[in-house]
C-alpha cells in the first residue's frame, strides 16, 4: 500500500511541476482576461483600432492614469472602462455603486462612480493627445462603462446613466450584425459627428500605439495579465541567457517549441525583438533567440500593485513591455 501512495505522490509532484501553475489558474476569470475579451469583441463588432491597458501621464496627479480600452473609428474615439462586477448592483444617491454578493455574510463592496472615473480618464487622454499634436474634432471623444459579467444583476437598470452598458445590452450585440444596432451603439458610433480626416486618424492611431502601456503577458488558454515585469528567476545559466530581455532594449518576446519529457529537462525557445529607436524607414528590428529551461519563471507585479505573481515560461505565449 505504501509504495502505491509514494508512487502516487511522485506522479502528482511531477504533474504539478510540468503542467500546473497556481498563478495561471488564479487569473482564469481575472479582470485583465475579461478586459481583453471585451476588446476582442469590440474589434469584431465594430472594426477600427483597439488599444488596451494604456497608462496616460496625468500632470495633476503626477502619476499615470490607467485606461482600460480606447476604440478608434472614423467617427469616434471611445474611452471604455470595463467593470467586472458580480452580484447585485445598485446605484446610491451619493453617486457610489454597491455590489452585494448574496450568501452567508452578504458581502457588500462600495465602488466610486465609474462614469465619473471614465469621464476623468477621457479628459486626461484628450490633454495628452493635444500635447502630442493631436487635436480632436468637437464631440469626437466620448466614453462608456461596460458591465460584461453575466453574474451581475443590475437593480434597477433605469438608475444607470446612458454611458453605462449593462450585461443585458452587451450580450445583444452579435459579430457581423452591424446593420442591426441598438440605441446605445448608435449614440456612440453613428451620431453624425464630424469624421476625422484620414491623415489625422492615422496620426491619432500612431500616438496611441506609442503611448505608455502596462506590461502584458499572454498566457496559454487565452488568459492575460497586465502589470509590470520585474525579473526572471531560475537556474543561473537561464537567467544569464535572458539578461538582454529588459524594457530598455526589448519590446516583446514570444515562446515556442517546448520540448517535453526525455532524460534532459524540458526546454523552450524564447524569441525576442530588440527595440529599434531609429527613424521610420530603418531596417526591421533584430530578432534574437535563446533556449532555456521551461520552468524558468517570470516575476510579474499585478496591475493593481497588490500581488507579485510568478509564471513559468511554459505557461506563457508572449510578453510585451512598455518603453
Amino acid at each position: 500500500m505504501w509504495p502505491a501512495i509514494i508512487c502516487g505522490l511522485i506522479i502528482y509532484k511531477l504533474f504539478k511541476c510540468f503542467f500546473y501553475d497556481d498563478d495561471v489558474s488564479d487569473i482564469e476569470a481575472s479582470d485583465s482576461t475579461v478586459l481583453f475579451n471585451v476588446a476582442d469583441r469590440l474589434q469584431k463588432l465594430f472594426g477600427g483600432k483597439v488599444f488596451v491597458g494604456l497608462r496616460i501621464p496625468d500632470a495633476d496627479s503626477a502619476s499615470p492614469q490607467s485606461i482600460d480600452i480606447v476604440l478608434v473609428t472614423k467617427r469616434e474615439l471611445l474611452v471604455i472602462s470595463v467593470k467586472n462586477f458580480s452580484g447585485i448592483l445598485t446605484v446610491h444617491g451619493d453617486g457610489t455603486w454597491h455590489s452585494e454578493k448574496p450568501g452567508k455574510h452578504n458581502k457588500v463592496e462600495r465602488h466610486p462612480d465609474p462614469v465619473e472615473e471614465v469621464r476623468k480618464q477621457a479628459s486626461i487622454l484628450e490633454s495628452y493627445l493635444e500635447q502630442r499634436g493631436v487635436v480632436l474634432p468637437k464631440g469626437f471623444l466620448t466614453c462608456k462603462v461596460i458591465l460584461p459579467n453575466p453574474k451581475l444583476c443590475t437593480i434597477p437598470t433605469s438608475d444607470f446613466p446612458p454611458e453605462v452598458i449593462t450585461h443585458e445590452q452587451w450580450k445583444l450585440q452579435k459579430p457581423g450584425t452591424k446593420s442591426v444596432i441598438t440605441s446605445w451603439v448608435k449614440s456612440a458610433f453613428l451620431s453624425g459627428k464630424n469624421d476625422m480626416q484620414e491623415s489625422g486618424n492615422k496620426n491619432l492611431e500612431f500616438v496611441l500605439s506609442t503611448a505608455p502601456i502596462w506590461d502584458r503577458l499572454e498566457l496559454k488558454g487565452n488568459k492575460y495579465a497586465l502589470g509590470e515585469f520585474l525579473e526572471f528567476k531560475g537556474k543561473a545559466e537561464d537567467v544569464e541567457a535572458l539578461r538582454h530581455i529588459r524594457r530598455s532594449k526589448v519590446g516583446s518576446m514570444i515562446i515556442q517549441k517546448t520540448s517535453m519529457f526525455g532524460l534532459a529537462p524540458s526546454t523552450l525557445q524564447v524569441l525576442y525583438t530588440l527595440r529599434d529607436y531609429r527613424t521610420e524607414g530603418a531596417s526591421a528590428p533584430e530578432l534574437n533567440e535563446v533556449t532555456v529551461r521551461s520552468n524558468t519563471e517570470i516575476i510579474f507585479q499585478a496591475e493593481n500593485g497588490t500581488k507579485i505573481r510568478k509564471f513559468k515560461l511554459s505557461s506563457v505565449c508572449s510578453m510585451h513591455l512598455s518603453a
